[in-house]
């Protein structure tokens, strides 16, 4: 599915005549033309506003939380990827909101004033909402994490019932009863050793003089596959670093003396178990992480709608008097949609924005530039209050 582009607008009803808020909204449609765009009204309450010098503090908060905001959609977004391991279509039908499209979410966005009640100061929702964010992205980290771990140790006991002597388990291939064990003997050590085909008339030649005080005549072949042999061989404990380290420069593979407890049966049952576990652990990890993509969504719109906000007073001023609104559009046709905004709405910067011979806005007071370049965006200066984002 191809990304989706959204502006988030918000001017002074003055635009209109009138100054009515639905013939600003109408105002506000006309600058875009349907073929590149369409703009849906986008309701922003009425939140409490504080000082100056705190809307200025608020709009810094904001603009670094949305960022963190968006970092945890992108997250939450890659962890359900690997899970479906890269099936977009599976992908698409998790990313929604309350179990809509996020683009139905948004077109008909509604703050949610049980969770947010919009009679709390700024600074109180910024910090719900920081918590939130923090909160969906902790809880999603670990039950992947969980899931992530489970299917390694799922996949290294599948690689250990699998594959060639030199990698697989032994649990069913060697009785333990008929190995030398180390505490069977005070000075004797019995070493496994998994030598490929192709060098066994190499190794029964060497192995007695690759080391020190190796038994001689003491190997004995216990089993053999397609590529390797197994065999077992008798050192002094005393040399038996020295004989393993030797085995290793001659490409024979040292084999541990380990093995699961319960033999085979043990070993399928662990198998077993891991198996169960890692589909039940995967089915918490996407219901996790399907309500987590869905809830950090809520939270960065919420972030963005309170940066529309605060910065509608910042640079509008009081008593507030303004129509909000979200236009859809794609990356295609994104810059004729701005284009269309800012050569309708260009004479709301004063003398930051003029015209050039095409009659297409530019922006002439540097300085200007300079001091608004925190607001909007994060671009420069804007005429208008604007935000792009994109849901992919």
């Amino acid at each position: 599915m191809p990304p989706q582009t959204f502006f988030l607008v918000s001017l002074p009803t003055s635009i209109s005549q009138s100054g009515n808020t639905d013939e600003a909204l109408t105002a506000l449609r006309s600058a875009v033309q349907t073929d590149n765009g369409t703009t849906f009204p986008f309701a922003i309450p009425n939140f409490k506003v504080g000082t100056l010098d705190a809307l200025v503090q608020q709009a810094d908060d904001l603009t670094k939380l949305e960022g963190g905001c968006k970092g945890v959609v992108d997250k939450v977004q890659d962890s359900l990827r690997g899970l479906l391991e890269g099936d977009e279509q599976k992908l698409q039908e998790q990313k929604v909101v309350n179990d809509r499209p996020v683009e139905n979410y948004l077109q008909s966005f509604s703050w949610n004033k049980v969770k947010y009640r919009a009679d709390k100061p700024i600074a109180e929702l910024v910090d719900m909402l920081q918590k939130e964010a923090s909160a969906v992205d902790n809880d999603v980290r670990a039950k992947f994490n969980q899931y992530n771990q489970v299917k390694t140790s799922l996949a290294q006991l599948q690689r250990s019932t699998t594959g060639n002597l030199s990698q697989k388990s032994l649990t069913a291939i060697v009785n333990p009863d008929n190995i030398l064990k180390p505490e069977d003997s005070e000075y004797l050590q019995q070493h496994l050793v998994a030598v490929p085909n192709t060098i066994v008339k190499d190794f029964l030649k060497s192995y007695e003089s690759i080391s020190p005080m190796v038994v001689p005549r003491s190997a004995q072949l216990l089993a053999k596959d397609d590529e390797f042999q197994l065999w077992a061989v008798t050192v002094f404990k005393k040399h038996s670093g020295e004989f393993v380290h030797k085995c290793r420069e001659h490409r024979w593979t040292p084999r541990d003396l380990k093995f699961n407890e319960g033999g085979r049966e043990g070993e399928e049952a662990e198998l077993r178990r891991l198996e169960k576990q890692e589909r039940k652990v995967w089915g918490e990890a996407l219901r996790l992480g399907r309500t987590g993509y869905s809830d950090a969504v809520m939270a960065w719109i919420h972030v963005l709608t309170l940066r529309v906000f605060v910065e509608t007073v910042l640079r509008y001023g009081l008593p507030l008097d303004y129509v909000s609104g979200l236009i859809k559009t794609d990356p295609k046709r994104s810059k004729k949609a701005k284009a269309g905004l800012d050569a309708r709405f260009s004479e709301l910067g004063g003398n930051a924005m003029s015209r050039d011979k095409k009659g297409r806005a530019k922006q002439d007071d540097s300085s200007m530039q300079q001091e608004m370049a925190g607001f909007g965006g994060g671009e420069g200066y804007e005429a208008y209050v604007f935000y792009q984002f994109e849901i992919i």
